[in-house]
């Protein structure tokens, strides 16, 4: 209600909604954006969207890295709870390259990190970014690894060193690209502030393990006119790690339910520190301890996720858990309704199977019926399983007619016969009358499908007019 004022309310029918106040629900809900309201681009509404764009500025600062397709947005968070609405821009993984690497090793890393591509229910899991650490603390030396790395990639960048003279380096050969600069301090805030001011970059503020000097320099950098910051509360295991997480979740506390604005940045975690430990722990050792203090800092509301190790084994883990930590948990993980071939069906002697759109559901038969010459016919169920679909009646004779007409499925074969989940056998005389097909009740599991068809539908001479009563 305090939205809708501050729109045009003249429902002309332009948005989705249809309606202004539709629209203005759904803009609650971040179901849509103000660029998708036409009339708000005529200069007479130009108040109204300030006024509307302050209301919906999320107390967690959205910040962009990078430019074009593969620039990584980070924070835009609405709330401290998934379960009170729903996280957004998930978080991203940078891995390192050192500049006191050699030049194969770093092109090793950057190819493994961009090349990452894991297939996970209908997504394709990625990593996101490359960090450029100055280890060797010479100009020269960190700008002609920036200068590789990026033309190895079109990843996004961090440029990570506490000197600005070698921070400054690295923007002359990757500042248009849009780099994180990591990161301002106690001694070099000053000369890290101008240039981010400078370059319109993003900067990162750190103070190990002290909240009140990351507040303090916080305010002091936004006087400069700096405003796209990200925070790094340090980064400490053992001993250390409570204080780490507990000073995560003030922040974002802070920043979200105290309405501090100070603290309303996105949240940076820097495992890539424990590193620093290789002379006195063993690399296996490390590797494990990275990826379990990066989970536990991605749980803690870290926003961009710094690691050293691009390998699938340490960071599948990692991903996978981002992914379910940051899906809508109001809705459940569905694919796109719709027809499905496998292998090479013919129209006389292939079967048509039919399930649900739940995710899990349609991934599991799939890995089951792949190897098969079928055709599959996905209903939608608005994301419900089986069971739970006929239950709820959102799997019925109609979803099944509606999904046979949109298909084109009677173009394809010339029977007509439907092989239905057994979970819904108790539907097989509605979907008869409501299609004119014959319905065969297939397994209760998918797993059963391959001895199913060898039994009830390989070796039968399926002519139009078949029947398999």
């Amino acid at each position: 209600m305090n939205l809708y004022p501050l729109l045009p309310r003249t429902n002309c029918g332009e948005c989705v909604p249809k309606t202004c106040m539709g629209f203005a629900v759904q803009l609650c809900e971040r179901g849509l954006t103000l660029a998708q309201c036409p009339p708000l681009a005529d200069p007479k509404f130009q108040i109204g969207l300030e006024k509307l764009e302050a209301l919906l500025a999320p107390p967690v600062q959205e910040v962009v890295i990078g430019r074009g397709e593969r620039e990584v947005r980070v924070g835009g968070q609405l709330v401290m709870h998934r379960h009170e609405l729903r996280y957004f821009n998930k978080t991203a993984i940078f891995t390192t390259v050192d500049d006191t690497m050699a030049g194969e090793d770093i092109a090793s890393r950057v190819k493994e990190t961009s090349s990452f591509a894991y297939p996970y229910i209908g997504h394709t899991l990625r990593l996101d970014g490359i960090t450029v650490r100055s280890l060797s603390n010479d100009v020269d030396t960190f700008q002609k690894t920036v200068e590789m790395v990026n033309g190895l990639t079109g990843m996004p960048l961090v440029l990570w060193s506490a000197d600005p003279v070698i921070i400054s380096a690295g923007l002359e050969t990757a500042g248009e690209k849009r780099p994180l600069i990591y990161a301002a301090d106690e001694s070099n805030w000053e000369q890290m502030a101008e240039l981010a001011n400078h370059s319109g970059c993003p900067l990162a503020v750190h103070a190990d393990g002290n909240v009140g000097t990351i507040r303090s320099l916080i305010s002091a950098i936004s006087d400069r006119g700096v405003k796209n910051l990200l925070i790094d509360p340090g980064c400490g295991f053992g001993e250390t790690l409570r204080g780490t997480l507990d000073n995560m979740t003030m922040i974002r506390t802070s920043g979200i339910s105290g309405d501090d604005s100070l603290m309303g940045h996105p949240l940076i975690g820097s495992p890539v520190t424990l590193w620093d430990l290789r002379n006195s722990l063993p690399d296996e050792s490390i590797r494990w301890m990275e990826s379990c203090l990066a989970s536990m800092m991605t749980i803690r509301y870290a926003d961009l996720m710094i690691i050293r190790d691009p390998s699938m084994w340490s960071t599948l883990p990692l991903v996978v858990l981002i992914n379910n930590l940051y899906n809508d948990p109001r809705k459940p993980v569905s694919v796109e309704p719709g027809l499905r071939v496998f292998g090479t069906p013919d129209p006389v002697n292939s079967p048509v199977l039919i399930t649900s759109n739940f995710a899990l559901t349609y991934f599991t038969v799939l890995s089951d019926i792949e190897k098969l010459n079928c055709y599959l016919l996905v209903a939608d169920t608005e994301g419900l399983s089986v069971d739970s679909a006929v239950a709820g009646r959102k799997f019925n004779a109609q979803k099944v007619a509606d999904i046979i007409n949109s298909s084109g499925i009677s173009n394809k074969v010339t029977h007509r016969t439907l092989i239905i989940p057994g979970l819904a056998a108790r539907l097989k005389g509605d979907i008869e009358d409501a299609i004119k097909w014959d319905v065969m009740v297939g397994p209760r599991d998918s797993a059963g499908i391959p001895g199913y068809l060898k039994e009830k539908w390989e070796g039968v001479d399926h002519k139009p007019g078949w029947s398999y009563r």
